[in-house]
């Protein structure tokens, strides 16, 4: 099972925004460090604007720049403005109610999900862009 990778992506496009502070930076650029389609990041920058989280203008003199500062960016936003899925899904079709553990299974999986995607995001709202900056100038 492979895992979605638009959260690890946004991160590395935000990045590329914030190093090249307020200019705006191209789709066919970042998809070059990507190693992605350029179709790939107008999309998570489409959803990175509807958050509110970069700019983009349109046309030849177009691209895209960060709406905040980095340290204005915490990774939790990023996280929740990604269509990123859940960490796990539920069985397509509904259990057997008669039995007693299919009865229940769906409650108690629905409610782990959510435990786990509070956490996530307590932890995400720790970081900030700024942070991922520093840990890669550091390397």
């Amino acid at each position: 099972m492979a895992a979605n990778s638009q959260f690890a992506i946004a991160i590395h496009v935000l990045t590329i925004l914030a190093k090249g502070g307020d200019e705006r930076v191209k789709s066919d650029y970042i998809a070059g460090s990507v190693n992605t389609n350029p179709v790939v990041i107008r999309r998570l920058l489409s959803n990175l604007q509807d958050a509110r989280i970069v700019v983009s203008q349109v046309g030849a003199s177009g691209g895209s720049s960060l709406a905040k500062q980095p340290k204005d960016i915490h990774l939790s936003e990023v996280y929740k403005a990604l269509p990123c899925g859940e960490v796990f899904a539920l069985h397509a079709k509904e259990a057997n109610q008669d039995c007693p553990v299919g009865k229940n299974m769906a409650a108690f999986l629905c409610g782990l999900q959510k435990e786990i995607d509070k956490s996530i995001e307590e932890k995400l709202h720790q970081y900030t862009l700024r942070d991922v900056l520093e840990k890669i100038e550091e390397a």
